[in-house]
């Protein structure tokens, strides 16, 4: 079994290493990771992007746009034949029919493959005529990146750490009455592990609901085809010390150790490990709303993805050799549109703050990082309103739960971040005097010209960071 588990990692070497020849002197793959928690908008940005990217009237920030060196861009097969394909059609249907609505949201990994004919900029372009690049855009849930971290805890530490964080969380006190009253030496049975893991992942879905961000395991939230499974079936249990054959505790442990050998490392080895651009989504505004524990719980989840990475310049050789390492990160604060243009620089400068440790650390490995505000599909337009003798900017759109037409004053954003952060560290219960409202609203009916896809709000100036010095 040794020797034949070595002779298939010398093959997988061997065909990964003629793979990177081929990508790297031929025709260049940039794969492109797409991630973000709950409800910040993957779906809809990779349906944006692509159409943007095909039909790229509203695409002036995109160096290569400007220039005039896209010859074309279209879709192909994807290379992965057994990982799902971005149902990109469908989404855009939903997002640009006749009764426009949001698509579903991210629920496994999929990936598409964009290829562009695009002539070299500078002095090779007089000498080289158009070359094909692919971009293969990797969608995949925010909630398994986290389980990265996962891979180096044992279970008596993921344990500990997780009853500890979740100590004075309400959503949890039905889970921890029942793991603090259970028998961890008592004989192992299938109906008391099934109970604790069922109340586990409802604690998971109910924090998820609350706000928080740093609901691992993810695939209790997501389980796809793994619903139900013994992979699926632990939780986190006040255990000290070694356990006995046979018990409860045994099992947990065996069963958390299963969970990151044949569910996080594969997913790690076949998708995350080749990722070389990665944009990470975040609903600022949705935690912001929800108040300072949201805001402190997701600059802990940004730091925690960023852990995941492994960032660094992708040279040539040892992008063959040794594998790929992510050489641009974007930090995005997604629904930019629920705002007035005039607090964009406002919500940017907040998603620097909270992003502040994660790019540090991605800097040192030498990664280019980058934190702007956006709006894939621009669901809004701007006003101004006049209030008690104050002009106030107002964004207007169609109320997603009423299907009405409403304006909508979310606030001032403060113009120092650390009016939020600093609360936010210190454990606030809310801000003090001050109320962030958020509003969901629906997408807005298009009529779109041809060549131009959907709107949005600096969707080209994302693309332009993590693509542009690539066509």
């Amino acid at each position: 079994m040794v020797i034949s588990s070595l002779a298939d990692s010398l093959v997988r070497g061997v065909e990964t290493v003629g793979d990177r020849v081929s990508e790297t002197l031929f025709e260049p793959v940039i794969r492109l990771g797409v991630t973000g928690l709950a409800r910040s908008g993957k779906t809809v940005f990779i349906t944006s992007l692509v159409a943007n990217l095909l039909d790229r009237g509203r695409m002036t920030g995109l160096v290569a746009q400007q220039e005039g060196r896209i010859n074309a861009a279209y879709l192909q097969p994807q290379p992965d034949d057994t990982v799902p394909r971005f149902d990109f059609e469908s989404h855009l249907s939903d997002l640009t029919g006749p009764e426009p609505h949001w698509p579903d949201s991210t629920r496994a990994v999929s990936e598409l493959r964009l290829s562009f004919k695009a002539r070299p900029a500078g002095l090779l372009s007089g000498l080289q005529g158009p070359r094909k690049i692919h971009l293969d855009i990797v969608d995949y849930p925010g909630e398994w990146l986290l389980d990265l971290a996962l891979l180096e805890k044992s279970y008596e530490e993921w344990s500990h750490e997780t009853l500890a964080r979740i100590e004075k969380r309400p959503q949890a006190a039905e889970f921890l009455a029942q793991a603090k009253a259970v028998d961890l030496a008592a004989p192992h049975e299938e109906p008391a592990a099934q109970a604790l893991a069922g109340l586990f992942t409802t604690y998971l879905n109910a924090a998820r609901e609350a706000g928080f961000y740093d609901c691992t395991p993810g695939r209790f939230i997501l389980p796809g085809d793994l619903a139900g499974s013994p992979v699926l079936t632990f939780a986190p249990l006040p255990v000290s010390g070694p356990s006995r054959r046979r018990t409860l505790q045994r099992e947990m442990e065996r069963r958390y150790e299963a969970y990151k050998s044949q569910v996080v490392k594969p997913f790690f080895r076949d998708h995350f490990a080749r990722i070389d651009r990665q944009v990470v989504l975040v609903d600022a505004l949705g935690a912001i709303h929800k108040g300072p524990q949201a805001v402190e719980d997701m600059r802990r989840a940004m730091a925690d993805i960023l852990s995941a990475f492994r960032p660094g310049r992708n040279a040539w050789l040892s992008q063959m050799l040794l594998g790929k390492r992510v050489e641009r990160i974007l930090f995005a604060a997604t629904k930019a549109d629920h705002l007035h243009h005039l607090q964009h620089p406002r919500l940017t400068a907040i998603m620097e703050a909270l992003t502040r440790e994660a790019r540090d650390r991605a800097k040192f490995a030498g990664a280019e990082t980058a934190a702007l505000s956006l709006a894939a599909l621009r669901a809004t337009t701007e006003e101004m309103r006049s209030h008690d003798g104050v002009e106030l900017p107002c964004v207007r759109g169609t109320l997603l739960e009423s299907g009405k037409k409403a304006a909508f004053y979310p606030g001032d954003l403060p113009e120092d971040p650390a009016h939020l952060l600093t609360p936010a560290r210190n454990g606030a219960e809310g801000w003090l005097g001050e109320d962030y409202g958020f509003m969901a609203f629906a997408p807005a009916k298009l009529t779109l010209r041809p060549g131009d896809g959907p709107p949005h709000i600096r969707l080209d100036r994302a693309t332009q960071f993590l693509i542009g010095d690539r066509l």
